[in-house]
C-alpha cells in the first residue's frame, strides 16, 4: 500500500494524513449526530438500557459498512465531474478537500450541539456542490461542467422523496395496526392483551408495573433498531468510504485512479465489458442513431486527451470505443500504464459508462437489453468503482465510535420533542421498520438518502395517526434546519474554498 504514496512530497504526505483524520472525524460525527436515529425509539419505548442500546447500534453501524457496498459511496463521488477530480493541483485538490470537510464537520457540531437532527447527508452533498458552484467561478468555467447535473438531480430526489416515503409508510403502518391488530371477533383476553402494542411505557408502569415492554414486542423493537443501524451504515458510512477516496484520487490520482491492486481477472472482466458493448452498438446501431450516431469508420487519430470529460459526447462512442480497446488490449497489470494512461484509462471508462447508462435509457431498448447493459457496466468499473479494505475498515471504525458517544442531544428531540404523547410501542416499531427498509433500498439501489430525516418524518408520522399531533416548535425547527442545510453548506464551503484560493 505504502508504495502508492511513494511519488509524493513529504509535506503532501503529511497534509494527506491531515485529511485522512479529518474524514474519520467527520465520520465519527456522523456516528454520534445520527446514532439517535436508531436509538432513540428503542431507549424512550425501554427495550432496551442507554448503554447496551448505543453499543448495539455501535455494532450493527460497523458490520453495516463492511456489507454495505460501494454503490453509494461513488455516487457521493461522481456527484463532481471527473475532469475536475483528475485535473487539479496536489495544493488545489487539499484546498477543495479541507473546505468539503470543514464545512460538513461545523454545520453537524452546530445542528447536534443545539439537539437538531440535521442530515449529514443534505451537509455532505451541498458542501460538495458549494466547492464545485466555487471552482466554476474561479476558474471562469461553465456551471454545467462543473457539477454532474444527472447525477445530482437524482440525489436531490431521494433526498426529498425519503422523508416524505417515512411519513407516509409509517403512518399507514401505525394506521393498518390499529385498525386490524385489535380487529373484533377476538376474545376479551386476546384482544386486551394485543392492545398493549399501542401502550406507552409509562401507561404500561402505571397499569401493570412492568418498566420493561411485553416480550414479543421488545424482540420486534430490538431487531428494528438493529436494522436501522444496520441500514445507517451502509448509507451514511458508505458516504465516508466517497470522501476517503475522493481525497486520495483528488490528491495522489496515480495510485488511486484506478484500482492498482486489481487482478489480471479483474481486468479482463473490463476488457470483455469493452468488447461487449461495441458488440452491441455495432448490431443495434440503426435503432441507437439518434442516440450513439451512426458512423461509416472510426476515426483513429482522434486523441485521448478529446475524452478527458466525464459529460462525452455519445456521438463519438465508437472512437471512444477504439481507444479502450487499444488501451486495453493485452493489458494485465496497471502498473504496466504510466501515470497519464492511467488517468486517460479512468476517463475512458466513465465517459463510456454515462454512454452505456444513457443507451439503457432509451424506450426502444428492451428490459433484457437494459438489464444486459447493466451488467456490462458493472464489469466496465468493476476497477475504477472501488475502495482499499483498510479504508472501510477504518471508516466502519470511525462511525461505531462515533455512534457510542454524544448521542443524547438528537435522542431526546426525536424521543420527547416531536410528539405531543409519549411514543408508543407500536409507533417505535413502526417508524423503525419504515427507516430499516427504506434506508436499505436505498443503499441497495445506490441513492444517498438521510437516515436523520426518514427517521424523524417516519416518527411524526406515526404521531399525526396515533399520537395526537405533533409538537409544531419541534417540526418548524426540524424542517427550517433541513431547508437551510443545503443553502448555508454550499455557502460555507464556497466560501471555504474560496479564501483557500485566495491563501494559497
Amino acid at each position: 500500500m505504502f508504495h502508492l504514496f511513494a511519488d509524493l512530497e513529504f509535506s503532501t504526505i503529511a497534509l494527506l494524513v491531515v485529511a485522512l483524520l479529518f474524514v474519520l472525524f467527520y465520520e465519527a460525527i456522523n456516528g454520534f449526530h445520527d446514532t439517535a436515529n436508531a436509538v432513540a425509539t428503542v431507549i424512550y419505548t425501554r427495550a432496551l438500557k442507554e448503554q447496551l442500546a448505543v453499543f448495539m447500534a455501535g455494532m450493527f453501524n460497523f458490520f453495516g459498512v463492511l456489507l454495505g457496498g460501494l454503490s453509494v459511496a461513488y455516487a457521493i463521488v461522481h456527484l463532481l465531474p471527473t475532469d475536475l477530480l483528475l485535473n487539479v493541483s496536489s495544493t488545489h485538490g487539499l484546498a477543495m478537500v479541507f473546505s468539503i470537510l470543514l464545512s460538513a464537520i461545523i454545520w453537524n457540531l452546530g445542528t447536534w450541539y443545539v439537539g437538531l437532527p440535521a442530515s449529514s447527508s443534505h451537509t455532505l452533498i451541498g458542501s460538495i456542490i458549494g466547492v464545485a458552484l466555487a471552482n466554476a467561478f474561479i476558474m471562469d468555467t461553465s456551471i454545467i461542467d462543473a457539477l454532474n447535473i444527472p447525477k445530482m438531480i437524482q440525489i436531490f430526489l431521494s433526498l426529498i422523496i425519503s422523508p416524505v416515503v417515512g411519513l407516509v409508510i409509517a403512518g399507514l403502518m401505525i394506521f393498518l395496526l390499529r385498525k386490524y391488530w385489535t380487529r373484533r371477533g377476538q376474545s376479551k383476553k386476546s384482544s386486551k392483551k394485543r392492545e398493549r402494542i399501542f401502550m406507552t411505557p409509562e401507561q404500561r408502569e402505571k397499569l401493570y408495573g412492568k418498566k420493561k415492554p411485553p416480550f414479543w414486542i421488545r424482540i420486534m423493537l430490538i431487531i428494528s433498531a438493529a436494522g436501522v443501524s444496520f441500514s445507517h451504515g451502509a448509507n451514511d458510512g458508505q458516504k465516508g468510504i466517497g470522501l476517503l477516496m475522493l481525497v486520495l484520487m483528488g490528491i495522489a490520482p496515480a495510485g488511486f485512479i484506478v484500482n492498482m491492486s486489481a487482478s489480471t481477472y479483474e481486468i479482463t472482466y473490463t476488457r470483455n465489458a469493452i468488447h461487449n458493448i461495441e458488440e452491441y452498438f455495432i448490431n443495434h446501431n440503426d435503432e441507437l442513431n439518434t442516440v450513439i450516431g451512426k458512423q461509416s469508420a472510426v476515426d483513429n487519430t482522434v486523441p485521448v486527451s478529446d475524452l478527458n470529460k466525464y459529460h462525452c459526447d455519445y456521438s463519438r462512442s465508437f472512437t471512444t470505443l477504439n481507444i479502450a480497446n487499444s488501451l486495453f488490449n493485452k493489458l494485465n497489470d496497471y502498473e504496466a500504464l504510466s501515470v497519464d494512461q492511467r488517468l486517460q484509462a479512468r476517463r475512458i471508462l466513465l465517459c463510456l459508462s454515462d454512454t452505456v447508462s444513457h443507451v439503457a435509457k432509451q424506450p426502444n431498448v428492451t428490459p433484457e437489453d437494459k438489464q444486459y447493459l447493466k451488467s456490462l457496466n458493472n464489469d466496465l468499473l468493476k476497477t475504477v468503482e472501488y475502495a482499499p479494505i483498510w479504508i472501510i475498515i477504518a471508516v466502519a471504525s470511525a462511525l461505531a465510535v462515533g455512534t457510542m458517544i454524544g448521542w443524547k442531544r438528537v435522542a431526546i428531540t426525536i424521543g420527547e420533542k416531536i410528539g405531543k404523547k409519549g411514543m408508543t410501542y407500536a409507533q417505535g416499531v413502526s417508524a423503525q421498520i419504515t427507516t430499516a427498509l427504506s434506508i436499505g433500498i436505498a443503499s441497495y439501489t445506490g441513492m444517498p438518502v438521510s437516515t436523520t430525516q426518514v427517521l424523524s418524518s417516519s416518527v411524526a408520522g406515526t404521531m399525526i395517526v396515533d399520537g395526537g399531533g405533533v409538537q409544531s416548535k419541534t417540526i418548524k425547527n426540524i424542517a427550517l434546519t433541513w431547508i437551510l442545510t443545503l443553502p448555508i453548506s454550499i455557502l460555507l464551503s464556497a466560501s471555504l474554498f474560496w479564501l483557500a484560493q485566495k491563501l494559497i
